[in-house]
């Protein structure tokens, strides 16, 4: 076996592969000194994300231990039914209009039963929610102040009552809310069949971003999304997406020659109101084809497109290391 190498595959590509698909390792190592064999080393081992760990049936008591020790850690602060049981956990906050407007921090805890905010010191459940209460829930873009949109929560609740919440990671929040729902409805809701034929993936696939620091630019891997309602691009650091366009907010776009690691030498330049964003892909013309049918509206009179490059997407990573050279 000769070694081969890919000069476009970084750290992040190897930790992906490790964390989602994993590697078995299987050898015997002997070392020698003078031809003489010294030491020998057998070994079996198996290296993989916690999650595909689990999903292939390794580690499952260690699993079941930890959700054990998080639900009695969680109880002597957030008061739990008896069957209730912790499905999702991160760093979250209401809006309270009433008054007076302010954002209240705290954790967003989803369970079995129920949505909640709730601060841990002081104790405070800022706001809850039973599931079968809620009627819909939706992602919520607004500008930040200093002009970032972000992607806020809109609960809606069978009295018609509306609550407004923030989450580290609102989209899948929302996806796992909205897979709450749909198992209690028995999948026959319509509105779960609305939301993905808005939303519906066309096109997803590696895609580098071109930053500009103060030291210089610096090409960074990550992964680029299409939607109807928007392009997203995200590296495996970020928390939220670093780049994110509706078709409304896309004015111009064109393809020039440009140095950057992909195989092809072109990028592609998408003009907004108030930015120029620098992409590269391998595949820049696909994308730029679908790019301009898009921001012309030409992709709504299909009714099915059918989804390209499909990958699995991140989910909670560790921190991975920065990519790409300064150009």
């Amino acid at each position: 076996m000769q070694p081969t190498r890919d000069p476009r595959a970084t750290l992040p590509d190897l930790i992906e592969v490790l964390l989602n698909k994993g590697v078995h390792l299987n050898l015997d190592l002997i070392i020698s000194v003078s031809d003489i064999p010294l030491i020998g080393i057998n070994l079996r081992a198996t290296i993989a994300g916690i999650e595909t760990m689990i999903e292939y049936g390794m580690m499952q008591q260690w699993d079941r231990d930890t959700r054990e020790w998080v639900q009695r850690a969680v109880r002597t602060h957030l008061p739990l039914a008896a069957d209730e049981e912790i499905l999702a956990k991160m760093a979250g906050g209401h809006y309270q209009d009433n008054f007076y407007r302010t954002w209240r921090p705290g954790s967003a805890y989803l369970t079995t039963q129920r949505l909640i905010i709730h601060r841990r010191d002081p104790a405070e459940t800022l706001w809850q929610t039973r599931l079968d209460a809620i009627a819909s829930v939706s992602a919520l873009r607004e500008p930040s102040i200093g002009g970032e949109e972000r992607t806020r929560i809109l609960v809606g609740l069978n009295d018609g009552t509306e609550a407004i919440l923030s989450a580290l990671e609102p989209d899948r929040l929302i996806s796992l809310v909205q897979a709450r729902l749909d198992r209690a409805d028995g999948g026959s809701s319509s509105a779960p069949e609305a939301t993905t034929a808005v939303d519906r993936p066309l096109r997803e696939g590696r895609m580098w971003f071109l930053e500009t620091l103060s030291s210089g630019s610096t090409w960074r891997g990550g992964q680029a999304q299409l939607s109807n309602t928007e392009l997203t691009w995200r590296s495996p650091m970020d928390g939220r997406a670093r780049v994110r366009i509706s078709p409304e907010q896309l004015k111009a776009m064109h393809r020039e020659e440009h140095s950057n690691p992909t195989d092809d030498g072109q990028a592609l330049i998408l003009e907004t109101g108030d930015s120029t964003i620098t992409l590269a892909t391998d595949d820049a013309g696909a994308w730029s084809r679908m790019l301009d049918d898009w921001r012309t509206g030409a992709l709504d009179d299909r009714a099915h497109v059918p989804l390209e490059e499909p990958t699995r997407p991140d989910s909670n990573r560790a921190e991975r290391a920065e990519e790409g050279a300064a150009s």
